[in-house]
């Protein structure tokens, strides 16, 4: 339940996709031999350096690290924000910074309000992707008050409006395009980017692709070298699989 035109159908259904524990396929397992850290260019980490993916994602880090991690995730998964609060610093600090590790953070949309988030935090391209992303995490408690506030009625009168409008109502219902404003992203830029539809709709069918691709059945849900690492969901066991890997 991933295509746009069955997400603007929904109500007060905010979770199309679990969040949280899942079975994989696969550990990504590499040979486990300790692997050389790699100096950063002179005045630069690596985790200065993010650019988009062919896939629809943000990576950051050393292009030719050995181990590369993508991370399938939702705004609105609250597993997702906890990573993003007691994992991600230390794994790009530690590890991409290290230059052994890349990260890769692709949006799983799981909902209209995960889409709306997402939209805004791409909105600026890829220097700000991940801050914002993060900054959206921390705002997951305020966006769903917000969108409680509204009310089924109101929240899916957004949802029924044309697909150019949808989610710049939700963005100013639920304060988003106020939030992001407030991090650099002026409101006429916000708006438009949330009026895209066409972009909307790409991220919606990367998800069914990924979806397909990985057997993804909740956030996060982890990549390590393309391969899906098995019940890993949070901050330890994915360290646990880089120490393994020779990080």
């Amino acid at each position: 339940m991933t295509k746009l035109t069955l997400m603007s159908s929904l109500a007060l259904a905010l979770v199309l996709t679990a969040c949280g524990d899942k079975d994989a396929a696969s550990d990504g397992k590499l040979s486990g031999e300790p692997i050389a850290a790699v100096p950063a260019p002179a005045g630069t980490n690596w985790s200065d350096m993010v650019k988009p993916t062919a896939d629809g994602g943000f990576v950051m880090g050393n292009p030719d690290a050995p181990i590369k991690i993508v991370e399938f995730a939702s705004l609105t998964c609250s597993h997702c924000a906890e990573f993003s609060e007691k994992g991600f610093p230390s794994l790009r600090d530690k590890y991409v910074n290290s230059g052994k590790v890349s990260f890769e953070l692709r949006n799983y949309i799981r909902d209209p309000l995960d889409m709306t988030a997402a939209l805004l935090a791409r909105c600026g391209g890829a220097e700000p992707f991940f801050p914002l992303s993060d900054q959206l995490f921390g705002y997951q408690p305020t966006l769903f008050e917000k969108a409680q506030g509204l009310g089924e009625a109101g929240y899916k009168a957004a949802l029924e409006s044309p697909a150019n409008e949808r989610f710049v109502k939700l963005g100013e219902a639920t304060g988003l395009v106020e939030f992001v404003m407030q991090r650099g992203i002026a409101e006429d830029q916000a708006k438009q980017c949330l009026a895209d539809a066409k972009n909307a709709e790409k991220l919606a069918e990367n998800v069914q692709k990924a979806g397909t691709a990985y057997e993804i059945e909740g956030t996060p849900t982890f990549i390590m070298n393309g391969q899906k690492l098995d019940n890993v969901s949070a901050w330890p066991a994915l360290e646990a699989k880089l120490r393994e890997a020779g990080a």
